[in-house]
């Protein structure tokens, strides 16, 4: 017997930052049905996903809940783990960076690029996104603001380890614009012109500004930066320098990595420089997705439109998610979600389409023959048509599962499904079961509608990996519903015998459907409303505290630079302050006070050692002193003769 050929799939680890959504659902099902349809074909397959733990915000989300970050990071890696399982997600492994042996791995891989000369001491000064964890020059920052997720950036200043990246840049460069390893390709002009053109940055890759991470084996005061960390997954979850696992030499380099745009250039540039530092090969592939949208805005907690996947499954079944959101995402395009969009999608290629194909066999094998097709048959005309539809399937899903075009796979599926409901109408049997003379043709309809039917959904099972087994009982077809089968005709006995089940797909009625979706969101949004006001009241309340508590609050006279209103909030202004030290960013619950514009150059006091707080999406950084006299708020301003930057005790 041959030994298998490997084959290696890898999500993106994703950051526990908060529960899952649909979002993270795409990226898993497509690697996952990937993964299936690999096995199908024979491979030895590695499918590996799991969860990115460390960094300053994680660190910050469990100290606001009061607990460890790895308690934190626990309960949310739990929610992940029991989504893909009730997704049906077959993943071979699961990773986490907290895991020991990783540990050990980015500590050696930090190490040996230092010993190579690639990392070096030096200080960073400069804008950094704390939501993405990410550093930026200001020719990088559009608008003034991280160009992966729009938000504000703050002054940063400290000592750090740089990887160097401009070594690479000419080789990076020639990887995305003279190999196929970015798919689709056309994003390679992207990264090239925006990254490695105007001369490739070289990177932060360690902090001491905060302590949740890998410490760096000989400078215990830095902790690994998020990127060598994370990246490092794809390898040491094969057993690159540990003994947890010995696959490496088996499966790397992987076949394909699979990520959203937003982090695409960290995997396009940033991944194989350090692999080329390591003189270690580089992925086959890099597959690029957008986002799921929903109704035109990207998801978000914030907005309230988050769609929860638990509850979608629990109303259509996750098969039918499954096949949705990747029937729906076009490789490397961003896909719109609504409720319209997806139960429009449920009713006609599922129910109305491949469930309404099988139960309509079934039932006219069962009304005209008992339920076992006989021996006889008849060729008739529209047979070959269908035939050939069917067996030349197989070859054309193959080679969009090898672009990871897998919309236009299952397109190309559904096209044999409607060739099939096409063939029921060309073919009439309901009007050859009235004709005794016509049982043999009869009975050769029925059984080239069973084998299109044994054809599509053998491939579909790598994609509807619940429902398809099924579609086999139902069929006759358990026992032959192979990957070997799937571009042969006459494959099922001509004696078929098949089993009436429960209906696939229930029809949903579309505007009760809406409406009760509608009314979940709603919640949804009320519930991100109602915690927005109360992070709002918790950033404007005083606490009572003792001497010693009040000798840790830092205030210091702050100037503002500019004032702008914030969306979605009625309180907030987004105050831009220079400190002494830099710019920060301050939300402040006084817009019902204050204009923007006349609050431009005034000196007030800050808070200036107070913990971070997103308020509507925006990222605060201290708080400005004001006084309640009744309904009206005054901020507490300070005399122009003090110089931006004084203590105040």
């Amino acid at each position: 017997m041959c030994e298998k050929k490997p084959f290696y799939i890898t999500t993106p680890i994703y950051y526990p930052s908060g529960n899952p959504h649909i979002g993270h659902c795409y990226t898993t099902v497509a690697c996952d049905s990937i993964a299936r349809y690999k096995r199908m074909q024979g491979y030895d397959v590695m499918f590996l996903t799991g969860t990115d733990e460390h960094g300053q915000k994680i660190e910050q989300k469990a100290a606001d809940k009061g607990i460890t970050p790895k308690a934190y990071v626990d309960e949310i890696v739990e929610i992940f783990k029991k989504l893909w399982d009730y997704m049906n997600i077959d993943y071979d492994r699961y990773i986490r960076t907290t895991d020991d042996y990783h540990v050990e791995s980015v500590q050696k891989i930090f190490k040996a690029l230092y010993d190579k000369g690639y990392i070096y001491k030096g200080e960073y000064s400069g804008k950094y996104c704390t939501p993405c964890e990410s550093f930026w020059t200001d020719s990088q920052l559009v608008d003034g603001k991280c160009p992966e997720c729009g938000r504000d950036v703050i002054e940063a200043k400290e000592e750090a380890y740089f990887f160097r990246m401009s070594d690479f840049a000419q080789r990076i460069e020639k990887l995305l614009t003279e190999t196929d390893f970015l798919q689709p390709k056309t994003r390679a002009v992207e990264l090239v012109n925006n990254f490695i053109k105007p001369g490739l940055e070289d990177l932060c890759v360690s902090r001491t500004s905060f302590t949740w991470g890998v410490p760096v084996t000989f400078d215990e005061k830095h902790v690994v930066y998020v990127w060598i960390d994370a990246l490092s997954n794809y390898i040491t979850a094969l057993g690159y320098e540990n003994n947890a696992y010995s696959d490496f030499n088996k499966y790397w380099p992987a076949d394909t990595h699979m990520v959203a745009k937003d982090i695409m250039r960290f995997h396009a540039i940033i991944w194989p420089a350090m692999l080329m530092a390591l003189e270690l090969p580089l992925p086959k592939h890099l597959a690029v997705h957008g986002w799921i949208t929903f109704n035109g805005q990207k998801m978000s907690k914030s907005l309230g439109n988050v769609v929860d996947p638990f509850v979608l499954g629990e109303r259509y079944g996750a098969d039918a998610i499954r096949y949705h959101i990747l029937r729906e995402m076009a490789l490397g395009a961003d896909s719109s979600f609504s409720n319209e969009i997806m139960i429009n999608r449920i009713n006609s290629d599922l129910a109305n389409g491949l469930g309404n194909l099988v139960s309509r066999t079934v039932a006219m094998i069962d009304k005209y023959f008992g339920g076992t097709l006989p021996f006889e048959r008849e060729a008739g005309e529209f047979d070959d048509d269908l035939m050939n539809t069917a067996l030349t399937l197989k070859a054309t899903v193959d080679d969009y599962i090898e672009k990871t075009q897998i919309n236009n796979a299952l397109a190309e599926i559904f096209k044999v499904v409607s060739r099939a409901n096409k063939y029921i109408d060309e073919t009439t049997p309901w009007v050859l079961g009235k004709d005794e003379s016509k049982k043999a043709r009869l009975a050769t309809v029925l059984y080239n509608l069973l084998e299109s039917i044994r054809v599509a959904s053998t491939l579909l099972s790598a994609f509807m990996p619940t429902t398809m087994p099924k579609v086999f009982e139902q069929i006759g077809a358990t026992d032959y519903a192979t990957y070997e089968y799937a571009d042969k005709w006459n494959v099922l006995p001509l004696d078929t015998t098949v089993a009436r089940g429960e209906v696939l797909f229930p029809r949903i009625d579309v505007d009760k459907e809406i409406e009760e979706l509608n009314a979940i969101i709603q919640k949804n949004v009320e519930k991100a409303q109602a915690e927005e006001q109360k992070s709002e009241k918790k950033i404007e309340g005083l606490a009572q505290i003792g001497i010693d508590d009040f000798c840790k609050v830092e205030l210091r006279v702050a100037q503002i630079k500019e004032c702008e209103k914030v969306k979605k909030s009625k309180k907030l202004l987004k105050l831009t302050l220079l400190d002494g030290e830099g710019e920060r960013t301050v939300a402040s619950g006084i817009a019902n006070y204050y204009e923007p514009e006349e609050l431009i150059g005034k000196k007030v006091i800050l808070v200036a050692n107070l913990k971070p707080a997103t308020l509507c999406k925006v990222e605060s950084h201290g708080m400005i002193l004001a006084a309640s006299m009744g309904e009206d708020v005054n901020v507490i301003f300070v005399d122009d003769s003090v110089e931006v930057g004084s203590r105040i005790s």
